[in-house]
């Protein structure tokens, strides 16, 4: 099926992109989380290219986009422009919009924008609230041994985050909530080791749990009620970006479906592969068969 591959000019950068398929479907826009990740863990949603457009990206600052050095950066605003940018470049007149963890937050803000032509949102392990996400990890912590939820709160206090041992914790709670296959994939361990941390820690903090960055007191649960396209609402069971959460998500928007994937955390994409892509299929053919 026809690859295109290029770099779209951004504010004096370049925004890589990659395109796949050209089905008679309306294309799928997909969005990375982060932030400061990389399209990577999206290239799970490529069979969906045998019936539409499929085109992933990486986001300034991240995998084969320009990766300026500059906190003053990182903004919401700039990944929202960086996105309108890249799809009138690509000309996506009509288009589906689907955002995973970061991406999903993106995808929100973008949707808010009320831009012309987009046809449906799928919000896939996602928050609203970086407020009720901290409620959330702290739960979550909670139900960890207790001798790792005190290294995570000990180093976090501290402010020693580097340290080995509070890496050692952390990836104890990832293996519960980012990823639950054991051993990981390639896939996730190169998900990990490709993230821009000066992006990750400007806008996120170095703690999953407490948010400390520019996004620390981000919250659009409020106005979720503006968003009047189809959504479809994703997330794992054992998921950080917790079923609370997407139950908060798709209870504020005006039409939404929830989707609890059982047998998954964080990356459901690749953890139940065939059930994700099965239901995406299937939510896409619905908005597109019904009468606009």
């Amino acid at each position: 099926m026809p690859v295109e591959e290029g770099r779209i000019p951004f504010r004096g950068y370049e925004t890589w992109y990659r395109s796949l398929g050209d089905g008679p479907g309306l294309p799928l826009l997909c969005l990375h989380g982060g932030p400061g990740s990389t399209h990577i863990g999206m290239t799970a949603l490529d069979p969906l290219a045998d019936e539409r457009r499929v085109v992933l990206y990486d986001q300034l600052g991240s995998g084969n986009s320009s990766q300026p050095s500059d906190p003053l950066l990182w903004t919401v605003e700039l990944f929202v422009a960086e996105l309108a940018n890249l799809r009138d470049a690509l000309g996506l007149d009509r288009v589906h919009l689907l955002g995973h963890s970061w991406g999903g937050m993106l995808a929100q803000e973008y949707a808010l924008t009320q831009p012309d032509g987009l046809a449906s949102l799928i919000l896939s392990s996602t928050l609203s609230s970086s407020a009720l996400w901290r409620e959330e990890s702290l739960r979550l912590r909670a139900e960890m041994p207790a001798e790792t939820a005190a290294v995570l709160d000990a180093h976090e206090a501290a402010g020693t985050t580097g340290d080995p041992e509070y890496e050692r914790a952390t990836f104890e709670f990832l293996h519960r909530h980012l990823c639950r296959l054991d051993p990981w994939p390639s896939i996730v361990e190169e998900i990990l080791r490709s993230t821009n941390l000066e992006v990750y820690n400007t806008m996120w903090g170095p703690s999953e749990a407490h948010p400390t960055g520019v996004l620390a007191g981000w919250d659009v649960t409020p106005r979720l009620g503006e968003i009047r396209v189809p959504a479809l609402v994703l997330c794992g069971r054992h998921d950080e970006a917790t079923p609370r959460q997407a139950e908060t998500i798709a209870a504020a928007l005006p039409d939404a479906e929830l989707v609890v994937f059982e047998e998954s955390a964080h990356l459901a994409p690749v953890e139940e592969t065939e059930r994700y892509l099965a239901t995406v299929r299937a939510f896409l053919s619905r908005v597109e068969s019904s009468p606009i």
